[in-house]
């Protein structure tokens, strides 16, 4: 008959280690908690791990092993793989007699037992240790060699990032930093979503376009209205890129079917810049374009914006006029906000009261009341505008007219004594009466309310460090734009060779051209009886509108620009109807 095994608590209490009573409150904690008494007594701080591994190795006629006062044969290792060992909290001491000896933490787990004794088709002798004496062993020999190979690639990441920074590629060295940690660590990614940011800031950046293609994510800045590509981040950090830029704008990480639009802010210089994030699913993946919103964008001042002198003056008389509509015409991204804010800052003194109706507020200033449509809750333009007659205010600021309604009040509260600045999509000045006669505002209204309607177009400034004289301009561009080798007489065309400065662009900042006419009695007859664009045209050109091929030439030939930019952006096939 087999000797009955002594209780646990019998062992402690014959030795002198714990007291009967404390045993007998550790059993019926046991029955209650789930838990052995041993653990209970070592959570109870009564015994120790080692005192407890002894009276279980006593328990089970085992061997006791003190792994501190014990040497494992190297070759042991070779006995288990390094798996097993891990998995189990196991250490093999030898093989004699056709049987492992092995030390283990828990003799009462009779599957692990077993479940090795099948995995190694072998007799197994155990003898017992302290199960964190044989966790520290574990870490200290068989991570050892783990540690020194992950230590050798680690130099060698490190080693070749370092090597990329120094070369100027520090975007290409965090992305081989993020893609050597894997998923195990989010720290390269925070590091590599962060060093695009701030590098598309201080490259003067207004939008980051974050690509996925079929087998890279490209990554892409727009600097001075044109798009640089600035590097390519490997296909496999597409998801931990993605879901990075999601948190950091407040998105739903788990949408991927639908646009999503969120917001950054983000010190950085010193300042505090707003990022506004739009994601859109495509076939490769989402693509997320950054706007960059910079505070010193919009703060830039009137005489900044690119005014011949004869303009600068008119543009002051009129927005300086007590009431009348001053609108701003040009397609998207051509600075017609910035104008207008450039417009509204100058006015912005305590004695008017200033309201605006924008789509949305990208920036905020103070002394301004700023309303944010809000098409989800059917806030929008006409509501907005409707409640701003009723909060008597000088000057009002429209951010699009859209439609007819919306044009409709805003004629009306030019015709009631207000100031109202606005924008609108069109080609150039003149077109913009029949545009508004083309979404149902009456003639007589158009012609009665509206002061000044001016188009513009950004052109890139060539970069002054390395501006040189361009001693073959291109014909087709001087052609486009009517300049005669007659006009070249005594004049001097620059470009930019390119530098690092300019990111070997050779432009660095826009400009703006512009043309503006103001509605004199000519015009207005003309408007009244819906006269064509080219008729408007005519008489604007004869009441001294200078187009914008005209202002371009002008900016062209004090070394601003190149006659490409003028060329490309003032539309010259159009503007040559004279």
């Amino acid at each position: 008959m087999a000797k009955k095994r002594k209780h646990l608590g019998e062992i402690l209490y014959k030795a002198g280690l714990v007291e009967k009573e404390a045993i007998i409150k550790a059993i019926k904690t046991s029955k209650t908690s789930n838990k052995r008494v041993g653990q209970i007594l070592v959570e109870s701080g009564l015994i120790d791990e080692e005192t407890l591994t002894k009276a279980i190795a006593k328990q089970f006629g085992l061997e006791y092993i003190d792994l501190d006062k014990t040497n494992i044969p190297s070759e042991a290792a070779d006995l288990i793989s390094e798996d097993l060992v891990k998995r189990h909290n196991i250490l093999p001491l030898g093989k004699s007699d056709g049987k492992l000896k092995l030390i283990i933490s828990d003799p009462a787990d009779l599957d692990t037992m077993d479940a090795i004794r099948f995995r190694l088709n072998t007799e197994l002798e155990c003898c017992l240790a302290s199960p964190s004496k044989i966790h520290s062993y574990i870490q200290d020999v068989y991570s050892k060699v783990e540690k020194e190979e992950d230590d050798k690639l680690k130099h060698s990441i490190d080693a070749t990032a370092a090597e990329l920074t120094e070369a100027g590629h520090e975007l290409q060295a965090e992305v081989i930093r993020a893609e050597a940690a894997g998923d195990s660590d989010d720290g390269p990614i925070v590091k590599l979503v962060n060093l695009i940011i701030d590098n598309a800031y201080h490259v003067r950046a207004s939008d980051i376009h974050i690509e996925p293609m079929a087998d890279r994510v490209r990554i892409r800045y727009r600097v001075d209205g044109v798009c640089l590509e600035k590097d390519n981040i490997p296909k496999n950090m597409q998801s931990r890129l993605m879901t990075r830029l999601k948190i950091l704008s407040g998105m739903d990480i788990a949408e991927r079917r639908l646009p999503q639009d969120g917001r950054i802010k983000r010190n950085i210089a010193g300042q505090d810049i707003d990022f506004r994030v739009s994601a859109l699913p495509g076939y490769h993946g989402e693509s997320v374009v950054l706007r960059i919103l910079r505070p010193d964008a919009v703060n830039i001042g009137i005489q900044s914006l690119g005014f011949e002198s004869d303009d600068y003056e008119r543009f002051q008389k009129i927005i300086k006029r007590p009431n009348g509509i001053f609108l701003v015409t040009g397609p998207t991204g051509s600075g017609k906000t910035t104008t207008l804010y450039a417009a509204l800052q100058e006015l912005n003194t305590p004695d008017k009261k200033i309201i605006t109706a924008e789509d949305p507020v990208e920036y905020n200033f103070d002394g301004m009341n700023q309303c944010q449509i809000r098409d989800e809750i059917e806030l929008t333009f006409d509501k907005i505008l409707r409640a701003m007659l009723r909060q008597a205010p000088n000057i009002i600021l429209v951010g699009e007219i859209r439609d007819g309604i919306v044009a409709d009040i805003a004629i009306q509260a030019a015709l009631t004594g207000h100031l109202v600045f606005s924008t609108l999509h069109t080609n150039d000045a003149p077109s913009a009466i029949t545009r508004l006669i083309d979404m149902g505002v009456k003639p007589f209204l158009v012609a009665s309310s509206i002061q000044a309607i001016m188009a513009q177009r950004l052109l890139r400034v060539i970069c002054k460090n390395c501006k040189v004289v361009d001693e073959n301009p291109d014909p087709h561009s001087l052609r486009l734009l009517d300049i005669t080798p007659d006009d070249l007489k005594g004049k001097t065309i620059h470009k930019g060779a390119g530098c690092t400065q300019c990111q070997n662009t050779g432009f660095k900042g826009r400009i703006a051209a512009f043309e503006m006419v103001e509605l004199n009695n000519e015009i207005r007859e003309l408007a009244f009886v819906k006269a064509p664009t080219t008729e408007l045209r005519k008489a604007a050109r004869a009441s001294g509108m200078r187009t914008l091929m005209e202002d371009g030439k002008l900016k062209i030939f004090k070394g601003i620009t190149t006659p490409q930019e003028v060329a490309k952006l003032s539309q010259a096939e159009g503007v040559l109807q004279k």
